[in-house]
């Protein structure tokens, strides 16, 4: 049985059976729903072994090749299991850790992760340092064998249900832009932490204002060398953009089906316009996918920035199309947003979270195609 087959038939059963209470739950603009069902959902997945596929097998992954990655997220989207709690631990901070921690970091922090037991958030922008990550102002300074943090950072995605965060801050007083700054793991239950929702168009809240005043971590909880936090940063960034993408685009292909079925009730699919962005949509969608197999690799490369841009502003159009096509129906939200409302307010962020459209562009200019700056 391959592992599709095998993750099909898995997800199938789990989701008809224990668990069926969480089947579609969460995803954006609903990351509200059924946190701690979610959660046990999460725990259910270690277990099974269908976290952290391409972990090697001493930290509970299967060392799974890239097709069978892409199986597997494609086969999760398609049983409408619901959102994950645990992907910033699996998909960002948990490669990192495998790239550049110590061999006690990973014994300490990848199989909590694996097991779905610790939640993480990432600790990037800040109020003067968003899009401009280089201009972090968080700082941090060793005492008496603990890292002191003080700072603030902001659109930090489900801080609030984290158990850490692993934070990038200025470590070198005086230092300036990429230079002396640090990677470090901060546990988020303790005094000096503070976490504050930002409501968003949405009602939700997902994101969220994080104030260290004092938090303290121990001196070992530094990913690579102090002041090469940059370094670490980055190559964070680029597993943001790995093959749980392909399921992503299951999702954008259920919500593309539903703006089309509603632009069949309401008859804009006779609006010759409407009927072209439609189509224009599906279009796009399906060289989303080719473009994302294309450029799949283990280590990913600047090149994937070509990925966040495309998918972003593609999402972004569908969500204003889907508003487009209910009429004016869709301008009153009667008991509660409807999933096309929701969808058009939420992906107003998508070119912003995550490195914005501008941002995308000057890296791959810079660092894809070697344009001056």
């Amino acid at each position: 049985m391959s592992l599709r087959e095998e993750a099909r038939a898995w997800l199938e059963e789990s989701l008809s059976g224990e668990f069926a209470h969480v089947r579609g739950l969460g995803g954006p603009g609903r990351e509200h729903e059924g946190h701690e069902p979610r959660h046990d959902w999460e725990r259910h997945l270690g277990k099974a072994g269908w976290t952290c596929l391409a972990w090697p097998e001493r930290y509970g992954g299967r060392a799974a090749s890239l097709e069978d990655q892409v199986a597997f997220h494609e086969e999760y989207a398609r049983a409408d299991a619901p959102a994950r709690v645990g992907h910033i631990g699996e998909g960002l901070i948990g490669p990192t850790i495998l790239e550049f921690g110590t061999a006690e970091q990973k014994d300490r922090f990848l199989p909590p992760i694996q097991r779905g037991d610790e939640l993480w958030c990432q600790g990037y922008s800040e109020p003067e340092a968003g899009s401009d990550l280089a201009n972090v102002q968080t700082r941090a300074h060793l005492d008496d064998g603990a890292w002191v943090v003080t700072g603030q950072k902001v659109w930090t995605s489900l801080a609030h249900v984290a158990d850490w965060c692993f934070v990038l801050c200025r470590t070198e007083p005086g230092s300036r832009r990429h230079h002396g700054l640090s990677y470090l793991l901060v546990p988020m239950d303790q005094p000096g932490v503070t976490v504050r929702p930002i409501v968003q168009l949405t009602g939700t809240s997902e994101f969220n204002e994080v104030f260290f005043d004092g938090a303290r971590t121990d001196a070992g909880n530094i990913l690579g060398a102090p002041g090469d936090g940059w370094r670490v940063a980055m190559a964070t960034l680029g597993y943001e953009r790995g093959a749980s993408t392909l399921g992503q685009q299951i999702g954008f292909r259920r919500e593309l089906a539903k703006v089309i079925e509603t632009a069949r009730r309401t008859g804009a699919d006779r609006d010759p316009v409407l009927r072209d962005r439609l189509v224009r949509s599906w279009l796009e969608l399906e060289i989303m996918r080719l473009n994302a197999l294309r450029m799949l690799r283990p280590e990913p490369g600047p090149e994937v920035s070509i990925a966040k841009l495309y998918w972003s502003e593609w999402h972004r159009r569908l969500g204003e199309l889907a508003q487009a096509v209910q009429g004016k129906a869709g301008l009153v939200a009667d008991g509660g947003l409807n999933d096309l409302q929701r969808l058009h307010l939420f992906s107003r962020a998508d070119t912003i979270y995550a490195g914005s459209s501008e941002i995308q562009r000057n890296i791959i200019a810079e660092r894809t195609l070697g344009l001056p700056r």
